[in-house]
């Protein structure tokens, strides 16, 4: 931050979130976006061969991306290389893959990228993947739909009855909010479609297209 850093990317897992708390108010009015932490990081695909040409600034495997027009954020790394390689299979690039991380707290949020891929006139579709607990995965659908120019099909994987229970990096759902049915009810009254499995998330995109 005090370097002026238009990016910063940050892979770490089991960052204290007490930690990233202080971290996020530092970070109040300043210039550098932050993404992750706990994320396999950001993928801009290039034109050559395993999408060299482009960039990469974190673990995610170049090779199974390829260049083109569909945006991908997701709080789940090990779901972002699926949709990624979903699209790659079918021969449909991505423009910029972006793994925020599945932390409590994080740099950038779902509706943040969103808004990017929207005013981003090499994006024409998006999947936005998120996992259960918090309320991120609902809040980014209604937030983008004034101003969404791309079909978004959303995937929220997992499911837990309700009541108190904890996700894969010790989130907590929080009082009504980030439960499967809950989410799936405020996406799609958010005018999204959800995959219903996380193997069609680019069968879902390519019939909205």
């Amino acid at each position: 931050m005090d370097a002026g850093l238009d990016l910063a990317v940050c892979i770490t897992e089991g960052i204290p979130v007490n930690d990233m708390v202080k971290v996020k108010r530092l970070m109040e009015g300043k210039k550098t976006r932050l993404i992750g932490p706990n994320c396999p990081g950001i993928v801009a695909p290039g034109s050559g061969k395993d999408s060299h040409g482009g960039c990469r600034i974190g673990i995610a495997p170049g090779y199974i991306h390829k260049q083109g027009h569909i945006g991908v954020v997701s709080r789940s790394g090990t779901l972002t290389y699926e949709a990624v390689w979903q699209l790659t299979c079918r021969g449909v690039g991505q423009s910029t893959c972006v793994g925020i991380g599945g932390d409590p707290v994080n740099g950038t949020s779902h509706l943040d990228v969103i808004k990017l891929f929207n005013a981003d006139p090499e994006t024409h579709g998006i999947i936005m993947i998120g996992e259960i607990g918090g309320a991120a995965e609902e809040e980014a659908p209604p937030g983008s739909r004034a101003t969404a120019a791309s079909p978004s099909p959303v995937s929220s994987r997992g499911h837990r009855p309700a009541g108190p229970a904890h996700g894969p990096c010790g989130r907590h759902r929080e009082r009504r909010q980030g439960h499967r049915g809950g989410q799936d009810r405020r996406i799609q009254g958010g005018g999204h479609w959800r995959g219903a499995d996380a193997s069609e998330m680019a069968e879902t995109l390519l019939k909205m297209m």
